[in-house]
C-alpha cells in the first residue's frame, strides 16, 4: 500500500514540471522576443490576489490541454506588479485580466473564469476569423456545438467585406462561418443572395439592412439565445445589445414549484411571442446574488425582474405574476411605460450604490471578526482626521505668518512718512 502510493506521488511530482512548462512566464521584453504571427493567451495577475490564485491551476490546464490538442496558441502569465511596461502594453486595469495577442492585434476576455469559458474563448480567437463549411455534415457538426451560429452565403461581395470586419471585432464573443447555398439544408429557404443568417433557438433569421440596420448592431442583438440560463457576465454583456432582460429568479439548487413554473412561463412567453416582444431577452438566473446589488436590497427568490443594463435599471410587478398572461400584461406596462423604471446610473444612485457595495462588504467582516471590521473602518477614519489636523495647523501657521508681515510693516510706514515730511519742510 506504502509503494503503491509512493508510486502516484512520485509520478503526480514528475509530471509536474512537464504541465508547468506548458505557461511560459513573461517579461517586459515580450513584446520584443515574440514572433510576429504568434499568437498568445496571457493571464495578468498580482502576488496579492485571491482570485488569480484561484484561476492558477486552471491556467496550467489550459496550457496542457492546448498543447494536447495541438492548438497554435501558446499560453502565458505575466505578474503586472513587475513587469508594468508589459501590462501597460495591454492596459491591464483589474486582475487577473486575460487577453489574446494574434498577430498584433489584443482581444479581451470579459467572461466567466472557468476552463470551458477561457478555452472556449481561445478556440474561437485562435482559429480562423471565418470558418468555411464545405459540406452539409460539417455545417450539422457545427449546429450540433453551437446554440447560435452567424452563417455568411454567397460570392465576394460588399457584404461579405463588412461581415468579416464585424468578425474582427465580435469574435470574442461568438463564432463567423461561411458557406455556399448547398451546403445549407434544403428546408432552409433564402430570398436572395448574398445573405448573412443566423441560426438559433432551432430556426433562423436573415439579415435585412432596410428592416435590421446597421450589420453589427444585428450580429450583437442576436448573438443571443431567446432563452437560456444567465450568469453575471452574460448578463453585463448583454448590457451592450441594448435589450432589456426578462428573468425569472430561482434557487441555486432544488427548485421549488413556483421557480419551476417561472421557468415554464419565461420560456413559453419567449418562444410563442417572439414578434411580439423582440426588444427583450428572455432567462432564468439562478440565485439572487447579482439583482439584490444592482436593486439595493434583498430580492425574492422566486420572483420576476426586467432588467436594463444600458443605464442599471430595472423593473418590477406591481401585483403577483401567476399566469401567462400576467407575466405579459407585466411586459406590455414596461414597453407603454405605465410601469416606471426604477434604479439607473445617476449621480445619487451611484452613490447610493457605492454605500451600499460598502455595507455589504463590511457586515460579514463585522459578524464574524469585530475587531478586523473596526480596523477597516477605523484605520482610515483615523488617517483622514489626522490629514485634516495637520492641514488645519498648516493653515493656522500661515495666517500667524501674514499677521507678523503686517504688524512689522506699520513702523516702516511711519518712517517713510516722517522722512518724506522732513524733504518737504
Amino acid at each position: 500500500m506504502l509503494n503503491t502510493r509512493n508510486k502516484v506521488l512520485l509520478s503526480v511530482l514528475l509530471c509536474l514540471p512537464l504541465v508547468l512548462a506548458f505557461v511560459e512566464e513573461l517579461d517586459d521584453s515580450f513584446m520584443e522576443t515574440r514572433g510576429a504571427d504568434d499568437t498568445w493567451l496571457i493571464k495578468f495577475y498580482a502576488p496579492w490576489c485571491t482570485f488569480c490564485k484561484q484561476l492558477d491551476p486552471v491556467w496550467h490546464q489550459i496550457g496542457s490541454e492546448l498543447k494536447s490538442l495541438g492548438s497554435p496558441v501558446n499560453v502565458g502569465k505575466s505578474d503586472a506588479t513587475t513587469n508594468t511596461g508589459l501590462a501597460k502594453e495591454f492596459r491591464v486595469r483589474g486582475y487577473p485580466a486575460i487577453l489574446m495577442l494574434k498577430k498584433g492585434v489584443k482581444y479581451n476576455y470579459s467572461g466567466p473564469r472557468t476552463k470551458d469559458g477561457i478555452m472556449n474563448f481561445a478556440d474561437r480567437v485562435g482559429g480562423p476569423l471565418v470558418r468555411s463549411l464545405s459540406s452539409l455534415q460539417l455545417f450539422q457538426h457545427a449546429m450540433n456545438r453551437h446554440d447560435v451560429m452567424f452563417v455568411y452565403v454567397g460570392a465576394t461581395s460588399q457584404l461579405k467585406g463588412n461581415y468579416t470586419s464585424v468578425a474582427e471585432e465580435l469574435i470574442i464573443h461568438t463564432y463567423f462561418f461561411s458557406a455556399a447555398r448547398d451546403v445549407l439544408p434544403k428546408a432552409v429557404s433564402l430570398p436572395s443572395l448574398p445573405a448573412v443568417v443566423v441560426f438559433k433557438d432551432g430556426t433562423y433569421f436573415t439579415y435585412n439592412e432596410e428592416r435590421d440596420g446597421d450589420l453589427k448592431s444585428w450580429i450583437n442583438r442576436e448573438r443571443f439565445p431567446n432563452y437560456f440560463k444567465i450568469d453575471s457576465y452574460t448578463l453585463y454583456a448583454m448590457g451592450e445589445s441594448g435589450k432589456l432582460v426578462v428573468l425569472a429568479l430561482v434557487e441555486e439548487k432544488n427548485l421549488c414549484e413556483d421557480s419551476l413554473r417561472y421557468k415554464s412561463l419565461v420560456e413559453k412567453v419567449a418562444a410563442d411571442h417572439r414578434e411580439i416582444y423582440g426588444s427583450f431577452y428572455f432567462g432564468f438566473m439562478e440565485g439572487g446574488a447579482y439583482i439584490s446589488g444592482l436593486v439595493m436590497g434583498e430580492v425574492i427568490v422566486p420572483s420576476f425582474v426586467v432588467v436594463n443594463l444600458s443605464n442599471d435599471g430595472y423593473f418590477l410587478p406591481p401585483g403577483d405574476v401567476e399566469t401567462e398572461q400576467q407575466l405579459m400584461d407585466f411586459l406590455n406596462g414596461v414597453l407603454d411605460g405605465s410601469i416606471q423604471c426604477q434604479g439607473g446610473n445617476s449621480a445619487i444612485q451611484r452613490v447610493r450604490r457605492f454605500i451600499y457595495d460598502i455595507k455589504v462588504t463590511l457586515t460579514p467582516i463585522f459578524s464574524q471578526a469585530p475587531l478586523l471590521g473596526c480596523f477597516l473602518v477605523g484605520f482610515p477614519l483615523a488617517i483622514a482626521a489626522v490629514f485634516c489636523y495637520l492641514c488645519r495647523k498648516a493653515r493656522s501657521t500661515m495666517s500667524d505668518d501674514d499677521d507678523d508681515g503686517v504688524t512689522m510693516s506699520a513702523p516702516s510706514l511711519q518712517h517713510h512718512k516722517k522722512r518724506t515730511d522732513k524733504k518737504s519742510d
